[in-house]
């Protein structure tokens, strides 16, 4: 997990979180969809992180919790396809940025370089001894 409850709560008022994730009209936040939200947003994270580093990165960079703040609030508010047009361009600017690091456009401080071959464009090509050559075919 790359946030926490609290950290959205930094960034979302508590009677908007339960107005979103209140299912059953406790009056409460519905944490099994907030817990869904952040994994989710974790998940996503990772998949483009992986390209570089090694996952999950920890201690992860402060740049990597305000994505996951605001994939994680996107979640919660789209699961209703309410999310307002503010939240839904955090989303999608999140996204780029993933993007970027993930093709080495922008380099995540402190994260560790994933395994050699993860990620590479790379190709190996491996050859027999070559049997014919000018050398050997003098004469012919």
């Amino acid at each position: 997990m790359y946030c926490t409850l609290n950290d959205i709560l930094d960034m979302m008022d508590e009677a908007e979180i339960i107005r979103y994730t209140d299912d059953d009209d406790t009056g409460a936040v519905n944490t099994a969809v907030t817990d869904k939200a952040i994994t989710g947003a974790g998940a996503l994270i990772e998949s483009h992180l992986a390209v570089r580093y090694t996952v999950p990165v920890s201690p992860a960079p402060d740049i990597v919790r305000e994505l996951a703040v605001d994939i994680a609030i996107y979640k919660i508010q789209s699961r209703r396809g309410q999310s307002p047009e503010e939240i839904r361009k955090k989303y999608e600017d999140a996204i780029k940025y993933l993007e970027k690091v993930a093709s080495g456009k922008i380099i995540l401080p402190g994260a560790s370089a994933a395994p050699t071959g993860i990620g590479s464009d790379a190709v190996t090509i491996t050859t027999s001894t070559r049997i014919f050559s000018r050398e050997s075919m003098k004469g012919y």
